[in-house]
């Protein structure tokens, strides 16, 4: 196997959320590559309060023991997948809670998307690229976005068509190479 890590974030806790199920299939997908090792990483299993940090992220001052924690946990990685939905024409709260708890852990890294929405989600990853360009986490260009409408069996069976499976392909043929890239410049 790879000495390459990637965490595939599922970007909803919401209660009947749909990106576990999205989760599940990227992370599926990932797992027939050998180019990295590729785990979940789902915020409802890291429950964080509205970010409660005194001292900025950038400074990795950081004061409670659930952030020390998430730190340690994304600092693991060299890249990531942030599968998300689209609320109001944006990522989630809780995802971008959770982001703007670190700063150094996504530094030199690399990272995907992919999004779920009536629109495919096209617009949360618009927001999650500016995000991702201020915290020096290089995004790649290919992305992943489903559609609410096609993609979903009465808007929550997930049924993705196998047309994704090629983008899926670019997508995580283009985050292993970004992310050993960078590594080299952490190491």
């Amino acid at each position: 196997m790879s000495d390459l890590k990637i965490a595939v974030i599922v970007g909803s806790t919401r209660p009947g959320r749909n990106g576990k199920a999205v989760a599940d299939w990227v992370l599926a997908k990932a797992k027939e590559r050998t180019g990295a090792d590729y785990e979940l990483v789902d915020l409802i299993d890291h429950p964080l309060p509205l970010l409660d940090e005194a001292v900025p992220a950038s400074r990795g001052a950081y004061a409670n023991d659930h952030t020390k924690a998430w730190a340690a946990k994304i600092g693991e990685f060299d890249g990531y997948v942030f599968v998300t939905p689209e609320y109001n024409h944006s990522t989630s709260g809780v995802l971008k809670n959770a982001i703007d708890y670190l700063y150094a852990e996504w530094n030199n890294k690399a990272a995907g998307f992919v999004s779920y929405g009536g629109l495919g989600g096209a617009r949360a990853i618009e927001h999650l690229r500016g995000i991702a360009s201020e915290l020096q986490l290089a995004h790649v260009r290919q992305q992943l976005s489903f559609s609410l409408l096609t993609d979903f069996e009465s808007f929550s069976t997930f049924t993705p068509g196998a047309h994704h499976d090629a983008a899926a392909t670019i997508l995580f043929t283009q985050l292993e190479s970004w992310a050993g890239a960078l590594k080299t410049t952490r190491n």
